[in-house]
């Protein structure tokens, strides 16, 4: 029976299909034709033909669908054969979905055309909007064709080629584009109300699952064809959705259902892909699409309704103040302790009602894009909204990460200005998706893309960020209080999150939230800059967050931290879903500069006991609870982290709880050493999944010594200094005359004559740190030292980096002798570069007490180390190297002015060492430019010591070689150099002018040197680079040092000196740098004018002669500063040596002006400069 019944489907078909191919030899016309397809293939039923196509061969089939639509073609230019048209359509739509059509590229070409001229004939050519209703053919028709075109694409026909989706996609649009705004008209979407009670109008639902689907199969050409698709392709399709879109925000309502959810997630999906495009721009999408977002955001979820979130409120505080967030911590316990259920084995209950329908068009979602924790949250979303919802926060992610410059006005319309706690439907921000809405994959998803904002340049908007208290309604708002307002807002959400928060995940996307605002949260810079004329005084930069927001804010960000990792004190399982996180929060907190507000909550609760109890946890008993070996070593490193910012942000509390520092290291060492005797290859444990605990273990070791070390560094007072002489300049002619507070990873200050101040206290007292010192060298770094442990032994050597000269030469020698022997064995015999590098830094810290070189066996085995270290083929061991190999030139500096304070120079050559460190200076000169930077130095060091034959022209010896070496390498680096390689030049070119031996007058590549001084002082675009130049040039002491260079030194310090004002400051960093560079030009023009005579070239005479205006306004205003000084009194006291100094530069430059200008014949500009020299006589 049911091969008879199949023989006569074969018969009908190719009875039908070859009538319709005779009749049509003859080119009938259209008309005709139309008639001709009524009676041949058209007047049997398309599911006959359709199940007649799975018996015969594939080629005939697609042969005479194609041959179908090749008829359908002509057909389209008949008038009133819509419902031909339609037919056809079914008919193909059936035989798509039953028969796998092996489609060709031109066969392709051919059903798309057909469909494009449907198109054609009920929008017009100009894709007008077709007129909707239930019965209109148009909208049936295009129904028809998308369902053929997904048939064909997605399910039953082969990968179509590139080419061919581009054809396919266009086609989508223009189906898209002219039937649209149907679907969002008034009377269309009232007849969707019945779908959403089960009572479904198919013909009504048809037009949503069309644009649904017609989406799917984009976003499956997007999917596929990524890499090569056109940018204009993506500018189409953005369009579109553009449109879409503000024709969404227009209406301000969406309607919910099933159909209408897979409209909207699809149309977001879409949106998602071509965001992700980098080919795409979308700054012009921005305006309409934030407005049509946020309404995604709340589609679902209705925000004034308590009964969406049923049971118990978890928090007496947040049911009182928020009815949405009842219950919502109590079911995810439940949740936690339901028996899992696979998705494919869950009852999906009533969510889905048509299967027939959900099986043909779904395929935006499924039971799986629910994670296992959202299973009873199922119920709240009926329609699987929040897959709509999540959709359109993934899109906010993209424009933010495609378009930065647009997060100040998008985001502005996303984030909260008040009463974040409080739900309100129509001021939906992303912070109540995060905080209100029931789905947890929703609110994860919000929490991922508030990180986004807040990791791009959002957070350097809020640098304006103000916390200002409004007092009236509707008063105007700056962008600075807006912005305080966000802050404020977005910390009051997160804390409230961190307290009542119970799901582990995304509790700690919201601890990474909080760090983020602890980051974003407005740094404030307070210079204050000196007072005196031509002296800047030490410059202090505090930089304080939360100074701008209210007081109690920083204060209340800990005190939640500290409540929450309370909370986690039990069992051991809870911790590692938060608790890093949390830690890391509090470290950020702690690491914020300390207010008085905060100050005074730290030192309260410093003086309490450290011993935890659950009453009233302090911050350091919370810390040292979470720093014990019974929490696990992730944790672990994180709290000892955060104790490692306390200590260093607040000193003052390292001598109290130093003993339980120790006690917590000593356990952690012992532990340690249990630990690392399981290891088999300690070598290769670090990439041995099975070792992760070992290898925790070793960071957590690691952080314990780097505390042990803050605390040494805190207790021994210890504030790093200067990068040793690169940020001092020369003498009573430069600019600062006291070394700049700039803090260093390392390096004490100088203390020359410390040691004979210390014999002569005699007194163990007088140096704070010693104690712990001694207790750290005969307790703890005698077990860190050898283990095998790279980085352990890193750390270790690390703390020597704190050493300060004070406490280093009030230990007892053996200990300074364990001191140095751990550093040089380290630096010689170890093998790791991290090991090696770390003991050059020692080394590097250690050098910087020139009475350490005292003792020729020390030095001996300091140079050595150095030495063999700065060929190593690792970079990292070769910079600290070169870092140590300067500050032992430095060191030997001092210890020659010291020798010699009367002529600092010319007296050390007999120094074993001299040859070794200039030899491997020079190599290291040619190296990377951060070890030029330290060769440079170095070279400038030794040339300030060494003794130069007086003819240094004619003389062949090694001195002589040893000069025109260092001369080329300064010359070379600054030519070639970065930034910091260039100033150091311009610093080394300063120590060797200083060099009493050397007479400049006689050498010949003076003037190449003060040419490249005077390149960089013009046109360097560095002000430190300018400013080091200009003291550099200020350094020989009489007229016959400058030579033929005199006068374009003094052109080009005027010409500097007079457009400075009206420069242009590319870097803003550089601002704080300008007053510097316009003292130390006026410094080093004073100095040149007071060596200038009437002897000087005709054409500097005319030069100052042309400039005589700028000048004498220039010194008069330096005179009247000068009195403005003397009226106040402290001044005067303070700097009386430095102001005659200045007084007498002042004379002696106005008295040769005033000469230049007498025979110049300009009387009134001499007799003005007389008046100067006579005020400051």
């Amino acid at each position: 029976m049911a091969a008879s019944s199949s023989s006569s489907g074969l018969r009908l078909w190719r009875t039908s299909f070859l009538s319709l191919r005779d009749e049509a030899l003859a080119a009938p016309p259209p008309a005709s034709l139309c008639d001709l397809l009524n009676a041949t293939v058209l007047s049997h039923p398309p599911a006959l033909l359709g199940a007649a196509a799975l018996n015969l061969p594939a080629h005939e089939v697609l042969s005479d669908v194609v041959f179908l639509a090749e008829v359908g073609s002509i057909a389209t230019e008949c008038d009133g054969v819509g419902q031909i048209l339609l037919q056809i359509c079914r008919l193909i739509q059936s035989i798509s979905c039953k028969a796998r059509l092996q489609i060709s590229t031109s066969s392709w070409i051919t059903v798309l055309d057909f469909f494009g001229k449907i198109i054609d004939y009920f929008c017009g050519k100009t894709n007008k909007r077709i007129q909707f209703s239930s019965t209109s053919i148009g909208v049936k028709c295009l129904v028809e064709i998308v369902e053929i075109l997904r048939c064909i694409s997605m399910g039953n026909g082969v990968y179509c080629l590139s080419s061919d989706c581009i054809e396919l996609t266009n086609l989508l649009l223009r189906i898209i584009l002219c039937s649209y705004h149907g679907i969002f008209s008034q009377p269309f979407q009232g007849s969707f109300e019945k779908s959403k009670i089960g009572q479904n109008d198919g013909s009504n639902c048809n037009l949503w699952k069309m644009h649904a689907v017609a989406f799917s199969i984009i976003i499956d050409f997007l999917s596929r064809n990524d890499s090569s698709l056109s940018a204009d392709m993506c500018q189409k399709i953005l369009e579109v959705l553009r449109e879409l879109l503000d024709a969404i925000a227009t209406r301000k309502t969406l309607v919910e259902g099933y159909d209408m959810s897979r409209f909207y997630a699809t149309l977001l999906d879409c949106l998602h892909l071509v965001l992700s495009n980098p080919k795409v721009s979308s700054s012009e999408l921005v305006a309409g699409s934030a407005v049509a977002l946020k309404i995604f955001l709340t589609y679902g979820v209705n925000y004034e309704d308590p009964s969406l979130f049923s049971g118990d409120s978890c928090s007496k505080e947040r049911s009182s103040c928020n009815p949405c967030l009842k219950s919502r911590a109590m079911e995810e316990k439940n949740i936690l302790h339901a028996r899992y259920i696979p998705p494919h084995l869950r009852k999906t209950g009533n969510l889905v009602s048509h299967t027939s329908e959900v099986s043909k068009y779904d395929n935006t979602t499924s039971d799986s894009d629910l994670s296992d924790g959202d299973r009873t949250e199922r119920n709240n979303d009926k329609f699987r909204c929040s897959k709509t919802r999540i959709s359109a926060l993934i899109c906010i992610q993209d424009i933010c990460r495609s378009n930065p410059s647009s997060l100040t006005s998008f985001c502005g319309m996303l984030l909260p200005i008040n009463d974040v706690l409080q739900p309100r439907k129509r001021q939906v921000t992303l912070m109540s998706c995060l905080l209100f809405d029931p789905v947890l994959k929703a609110r994860n998803t919000a929490a991922s893309t508030l990180s986004t904002i807040l990791e791009l340049n959002f957070s350097v908007f809020l640098q304006v960020a103000e916390y200002k208290e409004t007092s009236k309604c509707g008063s105007f708002t700056s962008l600075s209080s807006s912005l305080g307002l966000v802050l404020l807002q977005i910390h009051r959400g997160i804390l409230h999150l961190i307290k009542h928060e119970a799901n582990g995940g995304l509790l700690a996307s919201v601890f990474k939230i909080l760090s983020l605002m602890i980051s974003a949260t407005p740094l404030v810079n307070s210079i204050f800059p000196g007072i005196l004329l031509i002296k800047i005084t030490q410059v202090k930069v505090s930089c304080t967050r939360y100074s701008r927001m209210p007081g109690d804010l920083l204060p209340t960000v800990i005190t939640t931290i500290l409540e929450r990792i309370c909370k986690g004190l039990s069992p051991k399982g809870d911790q590692t879903t938060h608790l890093g996180m949390a830690f890391s929060c509090l470290a950020a907190a702690l690491a914020t500069s300390p207010s008085q507000h905060l100050s005074s909550m730290i030192e309260k609760y410093s003086s309490q006991d450290v011993t935890f109890t659950e009453k009233t946890p302090s911050i350091l008993s919370v810390i040292f609870r979470f720093c014990g070996l019974e929490v696990i070593p992730t944790v672990r490193f994180e709290a000892l982290q955060a104790l490692r910012v306390l200590l260093h942000n607040y000193p003052k509390i390292a001598t109290d709880c130093w003993e339980d520092i120790s006690a917590n290291v000593q356990l952690t060492l012992q532990n340690f050493l249990h630990e690392e005797s399981k290891w088999k290859d300690p070598e290769n444990r670090t990439t041995d999944p099975g070792n992760v605990v070992g290898l925790g273990c070793e960071r957590a070791v690691m952080a314990a010594i780097k505390v042990l070390d803050e605390g040494l560094r805190a207790i021994s007072g210890f504030q790093g200094a200067d990068d040793l002489s690169e940020y001092k300049l020369f003498d009573a002619r430069t600019l600062w005359d006291c070394k700049r507070t700039k803090k260093v990873s390392s390096a004490p200050s100088h203390e020359s004559n410390l040691s004979t101040t210390l014999k002569e206290d005699n007194s163990l007292e007088k140096a704070s740190g010693v104690m712990q010192w001694n207790e750290v060298i005969e307790k703890h770094l005698p077990l860190v030292l050898v283990r095998r442990s790279a980085m352990v032994r890193v750390a270790g050597l690390t703390c020597f980096a704190g050493m300060t000269s004070s406490v280093f030469f009030i230990l007892d020698y053996d200990k300074r002798q364990f001191i140095i022997n751990s550093l040089v064995f380290s630096a010689i015999n170890d093998e790791i570069p991290s090991v090696k590098s770390a003991a050059c830094r020692g080394i590097g810290v250690i050098s910087c007490f020139p009475q350490l070189f005292s003792r020729s066996e020390v030095t001996d085995r300091i140079v050595n180390a150095v030495e063999l270290n700065i060929h190593d083929s690792q970079i990292s061991v070769r910079i600290a190297s070169s870092w140590a190999l300067a500050n032992i030139c430095d060191s030997l500096r001092h210890k020659a002015a010291d020798m010699h304070s009367d002529a600092a120079s010319g007296h050390v050559y007999d120094c074993n060492h001299v040859g070794l460190l200039l030899e491997s200076a020079l190599r290291l000169s040619k190296d990377s430019d951060k070890i030029r930077s330290n060769a440079v130095r170095a070279l400038g060091n030794l040339s300030r010591f060494l003794s130069f034959p007086n003819d240094s022209i004619n003389s062949s010896g090694p001195i002589s070689c040893w000069l025109e070496r260092m001369v080329n390498a300064f010359v070379s680096c600054v030519t070639t150099g970065n930034v910091k390689v260039q100033w150091n030049v311009c610093h080394a070119l300063g120590n060797l002018f200083l060099n009493k031996s050397l007479k400049l007058q006689d050498v010949s590549w003076t003037c190449s040197v003060y040419s490249v001084l005077i390149l960089l002082l013009r046109d360097s675009t560095n002000f430190k680079i300018r400013i080091h130049a200009a003291a550099a040039l200020a350094v020989p002491e009489s007229r016959a040092d400058y030579g033929s260079s005199f006068s374009d030194i003094l052109q080009s310090l005027e010409h500097v000196l007079e457009s400075l004002a009206s420069e242009q400051v590319q870097d803003p960093s550089s601002f704080k740098y300008r007053d510097a560079l316009k003292n130390q030009l006026t410094l080093t023009t004073l100095h040149l004018l007071g060596l200038g005579s009437l002897e000087e070239d005709q054409a500097l005479k005319d030069f100052l002669t042309k400039k005589s205006s700028f000048l004498e306004q220039w010194l008069s205003s330096l005179w009247h500063t000068l009195q403005q000084m003397h009226d106040r009194p402290e001044d005067v006291n303070n700097g009386s040596k430095s102001c005659a100094t200045k007084k007498q530069m002042i004379s002696r430059a106005a008295h040769f002006l005033s000469e230049v200008y007498t025979h110049a014949g300009q009387i009134r500009v001499s007799q003005k400069l007389e008046k100067i020299i006579l005020g400051l006589a």
